[in-house]
């Protein structure tokens, strides 16, 4: 699950594309629709038109590679290029061996079918896309440290991944001329059968697509339908010019019914929460609810809505899916057709109304009245059943732990959304307050986010503390596995984002935790001088092993006396390691430092041996504690 979440995660990068591609194909097909459908190129408006529709399909023809390079950087360690140079090299050593020009000649004409030609005539597809990228960002987090001897130092390190990536793909190419064809027919089954069902299939798809949103996992199920990897890809022959004479199923299906909903959907559960309010709260929930109304209605993100109410009225959720999926049955079943490259708000389907696969598009009126009567009385019956959901979202505050409220922090978002060039020390403090409130500099591996939420992996979610996230202006926090954690922040996540990394950066970069064990944030270290940051920035280690590395590469500066403490200094930082609270006491007894104060040392090698059972047997905590002297 962790890892289909990170998936997920890395997919956005290579689907942020996709909405320059709906702009210039839309605007290319108003500007020579007949032209676009084999007629005649006559004038200066259909030579324009035709190289905007150019422009936008060199991304789409292309969306499987850049699914490879976004993978291979979205699942790298850090986001590093060059996991995206070796998913590359993958992507072309995976086409070139597996095409089915490649595979003719090298099978016996004995194993080749009619089948297997076709399964390899579609070699370039998201799937292996996507497979390129797992393999570009696996070697690169496995082997961008790698060593090698001196003949052959050139290699070493990051130079050495796309090598071997290649040699990965050479092996899997190996598996895949046997395994590809077999795995191809099941996917067409598949995608015969999901189009068999029709208008169901298409409202079945909406269901789970909006079901999977909170978890991050609609993206895998959005590949499968709106990408040609089954035999199905909605999305890419919708903005390619085709009708559905050209496929076999009814073009634009698996889009259509997200416009409706969208559009005029949220708007009315909207207007629902906003009528279903206390009259002393109503002004702050119009606040919210217009902002996600708008949002919706133009651009099709729905997340600020579906974040307000989704842990609060989870049984209200699903039915909110159901929705999706009935009004996707509808609409399939009328005729309304419509695409979109980035989300079904108005903006795709004015630029999709040009494009041949588009029918119907003026029935998103009644469409649109019916579905918004639908939300309306859905959320208006469930709002007056469910009174927890309402007062979640209009604010109530927790006196005693003095909480900020959903509505207070969606607030605050879309403040800091409508003034980000004057507001960027609140994205700071944001920042500051989420760091705190999950755990310190120390618990977190790696920050990323999507449309509206950040996306983090910690060490231990047990340090988690959601009320001092939520009190920094947040909307909600998910944890999604062992490790990972969704914190929503609003349409300004980025620059949180951004400014929670760099605090992070600022805080243990290049510094290497000292110790195998639990890590313990700063305010929780059972010693004042360090849990009121006295000595500076800290966090603590409840080691697993009586072993100390070199947390950085430089020299030793300090070595205590009492050999419980090391100091190491690397140009202006210098941080310090000291072994258990109160050991001083010890006088040495139990320590064995293995380095002298001058000495220059590598990061992660070992400096210092200790007895945690004996320290832990005199009476003193063994907790090893971090320090960036300041």
């Amino acid at each position: 699950m962790k890892y289909m979440q990170r998936l997920g995660k890395a997919l956005m990068l290579p689907v942020a594309c996709l909405p320059i591609c709906g702009l210039l194909m839309g605007l290319g097909y108003f500007l020579c629709p007949a032209a676009m459908q084999g007629g005649e190129m006559t004038g200066v408006a259909a030579h324009i038109g035709l190289f905007l529709v150019k422009a936008g399909g060199a991304l789409i023809d292309h969306m499987a590679l850049l699914f490879a390079i976004g993978v291979g950087v979205g699942l790298s360690e850090k986001n590093n290029g060059t996991g995206a140079v070796a998913a590359l090299a993958s992507w072309l050593m995976l086409t070139t061996l597996l095409s089915a020009s490649t595979v003719e000649a090298i099978l016996p004409a004995s194993l080749l079918n009619e089948n297997m030609l076709l399964a390899f005539s579609k070699i370039e597809n998201p799937f292996i896309g996507i497979l390129a990228g797992v393999i570009g960002s696996t070697c690169y987090n496995r082997f961008h440290n790698t060593r090698l001897p001196d003949w052959l130092s050139f290699f070493s390190g990051k130079r050495c991944v796309a090598i071997i990536a290649g040699l990965v793909s050479i092996l899997v190419s190996a598996v895949l001329l046997f395994v590809w064809p077999v795995l191809f027919k099941g996917l067409i089954s598949a995608g015969e059968w999901i189009a068999s069902l029709g208008a169901f299939g298409a409202a079945i798809y909406a269901f789970l697509n909006r079901l999977l949103i909170p978890l991050g996992l609609h993206h895998a199920l959005n590949n499968v339908f709106w990408f040609d990897t089954i035999g199905l890809g909605d999305l890419t022959h919708f903005w390619a010019g085709e009708t559905s004479e050209d496929v076999s199923w009814s073009l634009g299906m698996y889009m259509s019914g997200f416009f409706p909903c969208m559009m005029f959907g949220i708007p009315g559960a909207a207007l629902a929460l906003v009528r279903s309010a206390k009259p002393e709260k109503r002004k702050k929930v119009i606040g919210i609810m217009i902002s996600c109304a708008v949002c919706s209605f133009v651009c099709g993100v729905t997340e600020p809505f579906e974040f307000s109410f989704v842990f609060l009225a989870p049984v209200l959720y699903i039915l909110y899916s159901l929705l999706y999926g009935i009004i996707t049955f509808i609409t399939v079943t009328i005729g309304f057709r419509a695409g979109f490259c980035f989300s079904g708000g108005i903006t795709d389907l004015i630029f999709s109304s040009s494009l041949p696969a588009a029918q119907k598009t003026l029935l998103i009126i009644p469409l649109g009245i019916f579905t918004f009567a639908i939300f309306y009385f859905t959320f208006r019956l469930a709002t007056l059943k469910w009174d927890f959901l309402l007062s979640g979202i209009e604010g109530d505050i927790d006196e005693e732990s003095n909480e900020v409220s959903i509505e207070e922090s969606n607030k605050a978002s879309k403040k800091e959304s409508d003034k980000e060039n004057d507001n960027s020390d609140k994205y700071l403090k944001k920042a500051e307050g989420i760091l705190k409130g999950l755990g310190g500099a120390g618990n977190v591996i790696s920050v990323d986010s999507c449309i509206t939420r950040l996306r983090l992996e910690v060490r231990d979610t047990s340090l988690i503390d959601e009320k001092v996230i939520k009190s920094a202006g947040t909307s909600g926090v998910i944890k999604t596995g062992k490790n990972s954690v969704q914190v929503v922040v609003g349409t300004a996540v980025q620059y949180v984002a951004d400014e929670l990394e760099r605090l992070c950066e600022e805080i243990i970069e290049e510094v290497k935790a000292p110790a195998e064990g639990e890590v313990i944030p700063m305010e929780k270290i059972p010693d004042e001088t360090f849990s009121t940051g006295v000595l500076g920035e800290c966090y603590g280690i409840m080691p697993s092993e009586g072993i100390i590395y070199s947390p950085l590469e430089g020299t030793v500066s300090v070595v205590a006396n009492t050999k419980h403490a090391v100091s190491f200094k690397d140009g202006n930082r210098e941080v310090l390691v000291h072994v258990g609270i109160d050991t001083v006491k010890l006088g040495g007894e139990g320590f064995k430092v293995l380095v002298s104060e001058g000495d220059v040392v590598k990061q992660g090698q070992k400096v210092m041996e200790f007895d945690a059972e004996l320290i832990k047997a005199r009476g003193y905590n063994p907790m090893v504690v971090v320090v960036e002297i300041e």
